[in-house]
């Protein structure tokens, strides 16, 4: 069963930076797409982006593209989410999510396992 644990969310001024850090145990990680999305209160899960297997592509929402990156090491079975700029409406608590499907997806419902969450809040 794979376990994955949020970590370095808090709060920030708009501005700032913030990196979080999801640990996975269990599986193989190296063989997992690994994603992060993020819920605001009062509104629907949104996928914020991706990283493959190897680490060779990313992809981004929107409204993250620029300010978001995504990276991973395989070694430690860590993903990291490395976000600047941040706005008071990147505001949310964000998961990690793992997918062992060979297509990488945007999409929540293509992720077999989540964190827990940490929540990330952007003061104006």
């Amino acid at each position: 069963q794979v376990q994955l644990v949020e970590s370095g969310g808090g709060l920030v001024q708009a501005g700032g930076s913030l990196r979080l850090s999801c640990a996975a145990s269990g599986g193989t990680f190296s063989s997992y797409t690994m994603a992060w999305f993020r819920q605001s209160p009062g509104k629907d899960s949104e996928f914020v982006g991706f990283i493959t297997p190897a680490g060779r592509t990313t992809a981004y929402a929107n409204s993250v593209k620029g300010r978001f990156t995504i990276s991973r090491d395989n070694a430690k079975n860590t993903e990291y989410l490395q976000m600047n700029s941040l706005k008071p409406e990147d505001t949310a608590v964000y998961y990690c999510a793992a997918s062992t499907y060979s297509t990488p997806s945007m999409y929540s419902r293509s992720y077999n396992y989540w964190g827990q969450g940490t929540q990330v809040t952007v003061s104006s």
